[in-house]
């Protein structure tokens, strides 16, 4: 990927350039991929406005978030066009809107994977003819997008791998295999349990036959280890990333760092990876002279819950413009998504597939009842990173976190941790609602 000079600033303007090189570059390739074009373009102008508002505006960003900026910039540009220019070399396109799916085994088998559009409210309307009003606006917003034809990762996808995590999504799944050209479903145990273990492996070595199917390659041992290495390397930088998040002050922005979390999902794994690293050497550099982007003392709040896709910012907008930092996401975009690491020792597919169901097993989603570990997660993540306070975020009509929700907050209020339960959308019709919210919990930590 080309990267932008170092002079170049990371401002509006820049962006602004970048975004008319797209129109320009790439309208060729959106046409081919069937997009509407009109259509895309709308999603574009707001995504360049709200990245604008919401990121190039702000001071003291490290300088290391010019290459997430750049891969922002051309997230449906330079990245589909080098995902298209696999595809002739041989490679299949793996979608997906969830961390069950193995990145590990996409990558053995000569594949690639990406995340899906479900993070805008976009294309709803449409959505709603499909769907009831009262459906989560994650699982609305995969249909919009799809159906509104302004998602190039999910028309440049040679399969979509969809997962059955909650009942919206089992139902909703019964529809979009009728909108896309190649959708599979991975079944998800419910429980904790050896017999939910063996569900699980079930299903990987179904989707490991899919994945022979449609590639027409057998998982070999040599490169089932390698994948298994580069997707660690990949978390493995996530991890070094969060321990500079301890720091008071803090070195990166929540903002920036739920950004780098979210490019975790679309950006090439090796190239990420180093990316990350290089972002990690300057924040240590920057923690060894006291440096920060908020005062010391400022307060720190933990964000938990529903997975928060790109462009869903709200959240951490909201807290970040209301004299508090975030330190850190206990979410599938965060640490339940890169926590654990696959045991990378073994000399045979089935030794390192086992590896591979014993590391996945131990994400602690909400569809897991009972789910204690989650909860014994949030408390640790509070010590580990200083939080002083808990925002548990549920998106509106998302059972299970919002039943879950209620558990956690009584839970950490008895241990003496302050927790407030938002309940919102991909709209902004309640921001200034939450604002004033947030602005009386960190009142609250303050005292």
């Amino acid at each position: 990927i080309r990267r932008p000079p170092r002079s170049t600033p990371s401002n509006s303007s820049a962006a602004s350039d970048v975004y008319k090189r797209q129109a320009q570059d790439y309208h060729q390739m959106w046409t081919e991929l069937g997009l509407d074009l009109d259509a895309h373009n709308k999603l574009l102008n707001v995504l360049e406005k709200t990245y604008n508002e919401i990121y190039l505006s702000r001071q003291k960003r490290p300088e290391g978030m010019k290459y997430f900026d750049f891969v922002m910039s051309e997230v449906h540009g330079l990245r589909i066009k080098e995902l298209i220019d696999a595809k002739k070399l041989g490679k299949k396109i793996i979608g997906s809107f969830c961390v069950f799916v193995p990145e590990e085994l996409i990558l053995a088998m000569n594949g690639i994977s990406v995340g899906l559009c479900a993070g805008a409210e976009f294309g709803f309307s449409e959505a709603e003819k499909f769907l009831p009003r009262n459906t989560c606006p994650l699982i609305k917003s995969a249909f919009g997008f799809k159906l509104s034809k302004v998602c190039p990762y999910v028309e440049a996808c040679d399969m979509v791998a969809g997962e059955n995590t909650c009942d919206g999504k089992k139902k909703s799944y019964e529809i979009f295999k009728n909108l896309v050209d190649n959708l599979y479903v991975i079944d998800l145990p419910q429980t904790k349990s050896e017999e939910g273990k063996n569900l699980l492996k079930k299903e990987y070595q179904k989707f490991i036959e899919k994945l022979k199917e449609i590639s027409g390659n057998s998982l070999e041992v040599n490169n089932l280890k390698k994948a298994i290495m580069i997707v660690n390397k990949k978390r493995k930088a996530l991890h070094r990333l969060s321990e500079m998040r301890k720091y008071d002050p803090l070195p990166i922005s929540g903002l920036d760092a739920l950004l780098i979390n979210q490019i975790f999902f679309y950006d090439d794994p090796e190239r990420f990876t180093e990316s990350v690293n290089k972002i990690c050497d300057e924040l240590e550099s920057k923690i060894k002279n006291g440096y920060g982007i908020c005062p010391e003392g400022t307060p720190r709040i933990l964000i938990s819950g529903c997975p928060m896709a790109i462009p869903n910012w709200k959240i951490h907008w909201i807290v970040e413009n209301s004299n508090a930092v975030i330190t850190g996401e206990e979410s599938c975009v965060g640490e339940r998504g890169f926590q654990w690491l696959t045991d990378e020792t073994g000399d045979s597919v089935e030794k390192l597939l086992n590896n591979i169901v014993e590391r996945y097993f131990k994400i602690d989603c909400a569809i897991f009842t009972p789910n204690p570990s989650r909860l014994e997660h949030i408390i640790d993540m509070v010590n580990k990173y200083n939080a002083q306070g808990v925002i548990h975020y549920n998106l509106q009509f998302c059972q299970p976190y919002q039943i879950e929700g209620g558990l956690i907050e009584t839970a950490l209020e008895k241990n003496g941790i302050p927790v407030l339960q938002l309940n919102t959308d991909y709209s902004n019709e309640d921001v200034e609602q939450i604002k004033t919210r947030v602005e009386a919990f960190i009142e609250r930590i303050r005292e």
